[in-house]
């Protein structure tokens, strides 16, 4: 046995189409619906011919043929002017119900009128034609029989139009219906999509933040370096090739760095890289290669340690790192640079202070995007950055984590 999806496939509209080039044809139908509706006024045309002659003047015979064309020719213009195909219509029914017997076969012709008027008109109009025709029916349906006769044909009447026009009613539910559903779905992809760049801005983000913080720090290491071995090259040839060796080191550490962060864009979601991200533990590896670089670093930690999670042990040490490439890159003869990390009961404290001079005052702070990232970062974890001159000389980056923001929503 068949299955039963593909022996009786069902077009958009609920119907049952019978043969594959049905829907094509309908398709058509929709694009053509002018010439779909006179080809429907010419298919039924013939039933204008078609007139009972028993009872009819033969004077009468023509008025009936050319009132039922008429009826039949309405419907050419059925969508155009729906009530007034509808009007025309009925008037023409009248017409051969006065001189011809009633309902002849193009009385068909007001059934398909009322039906475009339920498809294509709204609901208020609708109901005010459907009222005046049922008056119309009962008008005609009472002429000279008996009352049970003509209550039998008014209820048979008044069934065949109103079923009519809900069918067409309908059909023109479910065209809203399903306009409203291509609606949604168009809304749901263009949300979709702007969820996707909106994700892939936010991901772009992280990735500039994080080649900022890596590039940066290094190449300032490894300048501040090449100037020292250079400086050294000449009186220390030992101390220059240390500070060669520390330049190669800091170059490839930022080199599998940066590998790391392009692994995570090409593993599209799949293994995560086993190298671990920086944390806290890092910072003291941190500090040893800037104090390579022939600036005195130190870092204390302060409070009562509690775990803090990846993502907040990467912030710190991004902060940290940023701080610190400024001061190798804007302070003004720095003699020594400090990391204090302090653990409270509702925040986790990191300051990082150099005694560089220069013009570093509030509003001569560095303008590139470090500052910025910082802030990005330790925002999301409902803390802020605060950056400026200390009372006593030099400078002070100062970051504040809530730990009931830390590790909620950070995508490093």
């Amino acid at each position: 046995m068949s299955d039963a999806g593909s022996a009786w496939p069902v077009s958009e509209h609920g119907l049952v189409s019978g043969w594959p080039g049905a829907e094509r044809l309908r398709a058509w139908a929709r694009g053509h619906p002018t010439t779909t509706d006179v080809l429907l006024a010419c298919a039924l045309l013939p039933l204008a011919l078609v007139v009972e002659h028993r009872g009819v003047a033969a004077a009468a015979r023509p008025l009936l043929f050319g009132t039922g064309a008429l009826l039949v020719s309405t419907l050419a213009f059925r969508r155009l002017f729906p009530l007034a195909t509808l009007a025309a219509a009925c008037v023409f029914a009248l017409v051969q119900g006065l001189f011809g017997p009633p309902f002849p076969p193009t009385s068909i012709a007001v059934l398909v009128a009322v039906y475009t008027v339920g498809a294509h008109s709204g609901r208020r109009r609708a109901l005010t034609a459907l009222a005046i025709l049922g008056v119309l029916i009962a008008v005609e349906v009472v002429r000279g029989d008996e009352l049970a006769e003509s209550a039998a044909r008014f209820v048979f009447a008044a069934a065949v139009v109103v079923a009519a026009f809900v069918l067409g009613v309908n059909v023109r539910m479910r065209r809203v219906y399903l306009v409203s559903l291509r609606d949604r779905a168009l809304r749901a992809e263009r949300e979709r999509d702007q969820q996707s760049q909106i994700a892939a801005a936010r991901e772009r983000a992280t990735i500039a933040r994080e080649m900022h913080d890596i590039v940066a720090h290094s190449l300032s290491v490894m300048i501040a370096l090449a100037d020292g071995a250079a400086y050294a090259a000449r009186t220390d040839a030992a101390a220059a090739e240390t500070a060669s060796l520390h330049v190669s080191s800091t170059g490839r550490q930022a080199l599998d760095e940066m590998h790391r962060l392009l692994g995570v864009l090409r593993s599209n979601g799949g293994e995560s890289p086993r190298t671990p991200q920086p944390g806290v533990a890092q910072i003291d590896e941190l500090v040893t290669q800037v104090r390579t670089t022939g600036l005195p670093t130190t870092w204390t930690i302060t409070g009562e340690w509690f775990p803090l999670s990846p993502t907040a042990g990467l912030t710190l040490y991004r902060v940290a790192q940023e701080a610190l490439t400024n001061v190798l890159k804007h302070a003004v003869r720095p003699s020594a640079a400090h990391i204090r990390l302090t653990y409270l009961d509702s925040a986790v404290t990191l300051e990082v202070d150099d005694d560089g001079a220069g013009p570093r005052g509030t509003a001569g702070a560095p303008s590139g995007h470090g500052l910025s990232g910082m802030r990005e970062r330790v925002g999301v974890f409902g803390g802020e950055v605060t950056a400026g001159p200390r009372p006593g000389g030099g400078w002070r980056v100062t970051a504040r984590l809530e730990p009931g923001h830390t590790g909620s929503a950070v995508n490093a």
